[in-house]
């Protein structure tokens, strides 16, 4: 619930902290705004407020011009008070709600829950329904698109996933009382469309944008990934429905932004690209408040804040993840990403010379391909070969093998279902690819050498799980942080 004292306070302030947790809708104006916006603060009688822009458009309001509530940073995603709303959230920005088939009760059959909960939680939580938050977000997407791109206006409603432009331009047309063309800006550059399709992501800070690019950097797969040390800045090939395209991300940091230039000849994929670049750079999460939960253990205090700004990296995708599992069990970082770029080079899936650029030529092998390549050449335990095997082929069983779950317990329950993926490969799919928050591979040396640092030895993977317990539920940060120790080589007083 929002306290409307504080939140208009908050608006007031311009309070930065709330910005993407809170909307204001102006009964004198018709308009939503960021609390960060510029324009003159209402009268307190003149204010509603609002747990999401879904909320505010819902209610009857448009979006403002000024603050443009389509470039907040996410929210819902990491307050910690519903998984289910969470995992749908994740859903929806990924294209669930979009298919012609599509309905808030098949959304709701994969997340486990009944339609009539899922409703209700979402209406607890974000104010507005599945199908609201779903076309909340299509709106949203698309002035985004209009604003920071030339492309045209027919791409601009395929990208945000409207049925026709038609469709597209009435709905403009009732939000902004003009058609779409009127909002765009100017001065945005004409030739951006050469360079590809440009959007700026928000973030909440701190952001520790170094420890991300490292992280990367001693895991980047020759001719997939490349991490350019001068200019900072994240580049990879990717597959989606079968179409291959690249991406590159920079840091702004005085907009607290990051920017992915993005060429994929589909624009409809565009939403689960972005979906997908959010999660791998974890852009949703509130560290803020998972610091403050996480410094409450003295044990772990001092990790926090050395490391405020410590994020939590995620997977481009679950299939490739688990693939990287598997071949990094019980070897050296530097180990698996050699044998990650054996396998690569086996499939040699190659990038269209006209995608293709210096560094990026080849993508990372599908469930398919792994399965008609010939793995007895890659230089690995039988075991192993038959693991990546078994992945494949679970894969193609059920795509929705990687979606997280009700718990955690679940999610590696259904993991470990498949032949070859135990506890430890398991809880890091979990934590990197299903992105679930509460994901520990408690007996993962690294974690054990980090907890030994204070403990004076190193704990056994119960020892280290039953202190964990304290952590929940963002375990996953915790180990982050222990990850992070173990690599400094820091010492503490037990």
């Amino acid at each position: 619930m929002l306290d409307p004292d504080v939140c208009y306070q908050a608006l007031k302030a311009r309070d930065a902290r709330f910005d993407g947790r809170l909307f204001v809708g102006v009964t004198s104006t018709g308009i939503y705004c960021r609390p960060i916006c510029p324009a003159t603060t209402a009268k307190r009688e003149n204010c509603r407020f609002f747990l999401s822009a879904a909320a505010a458009q819902e209610a009857g309001f448009r979006p403002c011009l000024r603050c443009r509530p389509e470039t907040a940073p996410e929210h819902g995603s990491w307050n910690g008070s519903s998984n289910t709303v969470s995992r749908g959230l994740s859903l929806i920005a990924s294209g669930a709600l979009d298919q012609d088939d599509a309905s808030v009760d098949t959304l709701a059959e994969r997340l486990g829950v009944g339609g009539r909960q899922l409703r209700r939680l979402f209406q607890q939580h974000l104010g507005a329904s599945p199908i609201a938050v779903a076309q909340t977000q299509r709106v949203l997407f698309a002035k985004q698109l209009i604003h920071e791109t030339r492309m045209p206006m027919a791409e601009v409603a395929l990208a945000a996933g409207f049925g026709s432009v038609r469709r597209f331009n009435e709905t403009f047309q009732r939000l902004y009382a003009r058609p779409p063309s009127a909002l765009r800006r100017k001065t945005v550059d004409r030739k951006s469309a050469e360079r590809g399709v440009s959007v700026r992501l928000r973030y909440r800070p701190p952001y520790d944008w170094n420890a991300l690019l490292g992280f990367f950097r001693a895991r980047a797969v020759e001719g997939v990934e490349h991490v350019d040390v001068d200019t900072e800045r994240y580049a990879r090939t990717l597959c989606h429905d079968g179409a291959v395209g690249t991406l590159e991300i920079r840091h702004v940091p005085s907009d607290r932004a990051v920017v992915a230039t993005i060429h994929f000849p589909n624009v409809r994929a565009l939403p689960a690209i972005v979906a997908r670049i959010r999660r791998q750079f974890d852009l949703a999460a509130d560290l803020v408040t998972i610091g403050t939960q996480l410094a409450e253990d003295p044990w772990l205090a001092p990790l926090v804040a050395a490391r405020p700004g410590l994020r939590s990296p995620g997977a481009w995708d679950g299939f490739e993840l688990g693939v990287r599992a598997i071949l990094g069990q019980q070897v050296s970082v530097v180990a698996a990403r050699r044998l990650n770029a054996e396998l690569v080079r086996l499939c040699n899936r190659r990038v269209p010379s006209e995608t293709a650029s210096p560094g990026l030529t080849l993508v990372f092998p599908s469930p398919d391909d792994v399965l008609a390549a010939d793995l007895s050449r890659l230089p690995v335990p039988g075991a192993r070969r038959r693991a990546l095997v078994h992945l494949a082929e679970a894969v193609l069983a059920d795509p929705a093998l990687f979606e997280p779950r009700p718990t955690i317990d679940e999610t590696v329950s259904r993991l470990t279902a498949v032949t070859g993926i135990g506890e430890w490969t398991a809880q890091y799919i979990a934590l990197r690819a299903a992105r679930d928050p509460d994901a520990f591979p408690a007996s993962d040396l690294g974690l054990q050498r980090g907890a030994a640092l204070w403990l004076g030895e190193r704990p056994s993977a119960k020892v280290l799980l039953r202190h964990a317990e304290r952590w929940r539920p963002f375990r996953a940060y915790a180990a982050e942080h222990l990850w992070a120790a173990d690599a400094a080589g820091e010492q503490r007083a037990p």
